[in-house]
């Protein structure tokens, strides 16, 4: 197993909503992490049809191109009734002509798909975020970490915070949306607490107990 002594490493995203959630919980381990978009990488294509394959592509990507090692998530909304999609095509649905996202339209377009397949009730309209962490080295090892945070879609939009679907997904246990949650809130964990929130946290936390030693 490779180390990570060095302190330096590279979150393999151009994704500013993400790059915010890494710094987050990147803080607390005394990690320098810049960003692909910092070292001036252009975004590989993401050929993958897993989250997996996805995450890898974009790791291995940064930490060949820097020789440092890199950190990238692969993630998205899995909806019951529709057969998991969008999937790994969740930031695709919000692709516009002119290669810039709107999430707005995003989902939008999936609660069409909801109303199309008649799922209106609650019990209807069950999903799941998923995010894989892949931390890769230079030399192609890689290692994955996932997590997944179960809940429900509800309409309209809820809440400005947070980035991408957040808005339209209410965390079983909880009545608020990701998108009216902190970021406090939405991780659910930091360093000594021991229960994250976020399909995001969660998968940073089984990184940070294998790799920073962290409880």
């Amino acid at each position: 197993m490779h180390s990570l002594d060095g302190k330096k490493i590279v979150v393999a995203s151009h994704n500013a909503g993400k790059l915010k959630e890494f710094a987050d919980l990147m803080g607390p381990f005394g990690f320098e992490a810049k960003s692909a978009k910092e070292y001036g990488l252009p975004e590989p294509d993401e050929t993958g049809t897993t989250f997996e394959e996805n995450a890898y592509i974009k790791a291995f990507a940064a930490a060949q191109a820097t020789g440092l090692p890199a950190l990238s998530d692969d993630s998205g909304l899995c909806v019951d009734a529709l057969d998991g999609a969008p999937g790994v095509y969740t930031a695709n649905w919000a692709e516009k002509p002119d290669g810039s996202r709107d999430f707005g339209m995003a989902m939008q377009k999936t609660e069409d798909a909801l109303q199309k397949v008649g799922a209106g009730e609650a019990a209807q309209r069950k999903g799941r975020f998923v995010a894989v962490i892949c931390l890769a080295f230079p030399d192609g090892q890689a290692e994955y970490y996932r997590g997944e945070a179960h809940g429900t879609l509800v309409w309209p939009p809820r809440g400005e915070k947070g980035f991408g679907y957040d808005p339209v997904f209410r965390p079983e246990g909880y009545d608020q949306t990701f998108g009216e949650m902190t970021a406090e809130q939405k991780h659910g964990w930091k360093p000594g607490q021991p229960d994250a929130l976020s399909h995001r946290a969660r998968a940073f936390q089984k990184f940070a107990r294998a790799r920073l030693g962290s409880a």
